[in-house]
């Protein structure tokens, strides 16, 4: 399931309960376009150049160590593979550590100009994951007397970690102005339960996401340095739906945006960010405004994203890059 409030909740009850297999979730990003490759895979070398990413998330920090997730990323174009190599590591850390996810992966985008101005990228992405718990966390049934509480040692056994490989796909349309794309993660849907019954398989996520870069000054949008920009993200994992509307305010160096993210189930949060873009360098930072049941309890979420766009020396082969927001 994707990390709304109801559905990280239900993920900690269902653990916590005693049962060895849950419905896994996927780490969730405000400033999706901070994390491209995260996102897509077809993004994978968009900038041509060597782009380096950086962001750190904490989910509900009134809840210490509730939900923290750092993650890290380097892509770029090589015209030898007419594409781009990405490499990505994450790591998610849930309830104090209790339960923690690393994740690397590595993607190829080969890409392709449909004509002079429109052009397709196709993604595929290959990951390792690790997932652990800390059993010693936890407190079993056969733990706790009657009268005096938790006493006893549990007879339950249970697998400390669990490793196994994962596969996604995706594609991206762009022209100047207008892009998007779709992406599927867990094609193989692996299992990821910490016992072999009953068995606790990792749901595929898809993803859509589009938006569009609209000059508000003279110049054409290549050369324009203030734009408005509507994005719009949906989000599936099994059962669980999610909608992300909103609209960055671009003027270089500054960015702002605000969002409003749905959950279907439940409004989830309304979401404000600011941005400086200064040379190679980009840094954000986001806040989610808990509008649920949750918010007095939650603190809402706080993330901050570091990128690094490198420079490089033009090619005499023509390269389009994806002219997007990247927060």
């Amino acid at each position: 399931m994707m990390r709304s409030a109801a559905g990280r909740l239900l993920f900690l009850l269902l653990l916590l309960s005693g049962g060895y297999s849950a419905f896994a979730q996927d780490p969730e990003f405000t400033q999706f376009y901070a994390n491209p490759l995260y996102l897509n895979p077809a993004f994978a070398g968009s900038g041509r150049c060597p782009r380096f990413v950086m962001d750190y998330r904490n989910q509900w920090p009134v809840l210490t160590g509730t939900f923290v997730t750092s993650y890290a990323s380097y892509d770029q174009h090589f015209d030898a593979l007419q594409g781009g190599l990405g490499l990505s590591v994450y790591s998610d850390k849930a309830g104090e550590a209790t339960i923690t996810t690393t994740n690397v992966s590595g993607m190829y985008a080969y890409s392709v100009n449909l004509n002079r101005r429109f052009s397709f990228k196709f993604g595929i992405q290959g990951s390792y994951i690790q997932k652990g718990v800390d059993w010693a966390k936890m407190v079993f049934g056969d733990m706790i007397d009657k009268r005096y509480g938790t006493i006893f040692q549990t007879s339950e056994v249970p697998t400390p970690s669990r490793s196994y490989p994962d596969f996604s796909a995706g594609v991206l349309a762009y022209s100047t102005s207008y892009y998007g794309g779709i992406a599927v993660h867990h094609l193989t849907e692996p299992q990821e339960g910490f016992s072999s019954l009953p068995k606790s398989y990792l749901p595929r996520k898809y993803t859509v996401h589009g938006g569009a870069l609209i000059p508000i000054e003279k110049g054409g949008s290549r050369k324009a340095t203030a734009y408005i920009s509507p994005n719009i993200l949906y989000q599936q994992q099994l059962k669980f739906q999610q909608f992300n509307g909103g609209l960055y305010v671009i003027r270089d160096p500054l960015v702002g945006g605000i969002w409003y993210r749905y959950a279907f189930s439940n409004s989830d949060a309304v979401i404000v960010l600011a941005g400086l873009q200064h040379g190679i360098f980009k840094f954000g930072y986001s806040y989610d405004i808990t509008v649920s049941k949750l918010a007095a309890a939650s603190g809402g979420s706080h993330e901050f994203s570091f990128s690094t766009q490198f420079q490089c020396k033009p090619k005499r082969k023509k390269f389009r890059t994806i002219h997007c927001p990247s927060f």
